[in-house]
């Protein structure tokens, strides 16, 4: 494996994605590895980003808000990338909130209706 670029079979392995996923994230601009006929190859620049992208997949960010994220970085620099991120993790701490409460919610219910089912068993 090269210090300095990874081909695609090495980038699916190191982030454990699939040739599709960075095909993918190439398509929509997340990615722009260097091409050298049909060969990609994935610099530090491309492994920094991805390392981003799964990490903001990972929190629930849409992949249109992360690629708006890195257009800010390299469009505005990082003092502006940085107060953009706070904005998006204010938005996407509020939605995980709410999801982290319909969710208690949910297991809170079906535990209920489990164990009155369990106790009407119980009394046959």
């Amino acid at each position: 494996m090269s210090e300095t670029r990874l081909s695609l079979k090495e980038m699916c392995a190191t982030f454990d994605v699939t040739p599709r996923t960075l095909r993918y994230y190439e398509y929509i601009e997340l990615l722009q590895p260097q091409r050298e006929g049909r060969t990609r190859f994935y610099g530090p620049r491309e492994r920094a980003r991805m390392t981003l992208i799964l990490r903001g997949r990972k929190w629930g960010f849409s992949l249109e808000d992360i690629r708006q994220w890195l257009l800010i970085y390299e469009n505005e620099g990082t003092e502006a990338q940085m107060q953009s991120w706070i904005e998006l993790a204010d938005r996407q701490l509020d939605d995980l909130a709410k999801q982290h409460a319909q969710l208690a919610e949910a297991m809170t219910e079906l535990k209920e209706m489990r164990d009155s089912v369990a106790q009407e068993l119980a009394k046959k």
